[in-house]
């Protein structure tokens, strides 16, 4: 009887580990998982972007957003939503390359506001 006693108490501290190691686990990320992420809300910077266009995006998706190699971008913010073109330009899709390692968050967010309202 003895050893059921402390094979269940055992078995009570490892469920207990368990819990409090998922409890004190940290959030995820935006853009890790399925969470939910919204972009923050701010003014459209039309010359910011304008230049992010310029550096990063003209050589697939054109110089008047008609598309190339990436499709066409001029009424995109009809078809996507903020946090969809976000999730794109951050993390790529198809053979468009992640920008999070090339654009700030800052920066992805200010491309992110403006093809948003293109509609």
């Amino acid at each position: 009887m003895h050893k059921w006693i402390m094979a269940g108490l055992m078995s009570l501290a490892g469920l207990l580990a368990v819990i409090l190691l998922l409890t004190a686990m940290p959030a995820k990320e935006a853009g890790e998982g399925g969470g939910a992420f919204t972009v923050p809300d701010r003014e459209v910077d039309v010359a910011a972007s304008t230049q992010i266009y310029q550096n990063m995006c003209i050589s697939c998706h054109g110089t008047d957003l008609q598309g190339g190699v990436g499709p066409a971008l001029a009424n995109v913010g009809a078809s996507l939503s903020k946090e969809q073109l976000y999730k794109i330009i951050s993390g790529g899709r198809g053979v468009m390359p992640a920008f999070k390692d090339k654009l700030t968050e800052d920066e992805i967010i200010t491309i992110t506001t403006w093809l948003s309202s293109l509609k």
